[in-house]
């Protein structure tokens, strides 16, 4: 992965080409528009990234704020990361089931769809996504993640 070092929204944007920074500026504004109140937008792990502040949710595993959702510009594709498709398996179903209806490519990594050029992304079904989720119910879906991975530990333990 192609980690970038700006420091802010304005500088990452700064270091991509004029084509690149015009496809992503465009993903930036479904994201924006669609994005619940209470997230935050800022330059995290090296890409734009939508979180929940830790004035919301202080006691993360890593003490890091939450990472809902995150645009990034690789060295041979763009990526839209989007965490709370994978808060259970029907989620990740139905959004590969409604991407794939778009006729569009579907190529994901983990927690990320890729794509080479705007037209590769189904900008709808992305902000529909984006919009899914309140910061309360993405806070609550990692609590009981969180918890279930415990549990999961302690009984491999016990085995």
């Amino acid at each position: 992965m192609q980690k970038s070092t700006a420091k802010t929204v304005e500088e990452y944007f700064q270091n991509q080409s004029p084509e690149r920074r015009a496809e992503l500026e465009k993903v930036r504004e479904v994201i924006l528009q669609n994005l619940p109140e209470g997230y935050e937008e800022v330059i995290n792990w090296g890409m734009i990234t939508y979180q929940v502040p830790l004035s919301i949710k202080p006691d993360t595993y890593n003490k890091k704020p939450l990472m809902y959702a995150a645009l990034a510009s690789q060295k041979n594709h763009m990526a839209v990361y989007l965490t709370n498709i994978y808060s259970d398996e029907q989620s990740r179903q139905d959004f590969e089931e409604a991407y794939r209806a778009t006729g569009k490519r579907y190529d994901v990594g983990k927690s990320c769809v890729r794509f080479k050029k705007l037209d590769d992304l189904p900008l709808d079904l992305i902000g529909e996504t984006i919009a899914r989720t309140e910061v309360e119910e993405f806070v609550a879906d990692y609590e009981r993640l969180r918890e279930n991975r415990k549990k999961e530990n302690a009984v491999r333990k016990s085995s």
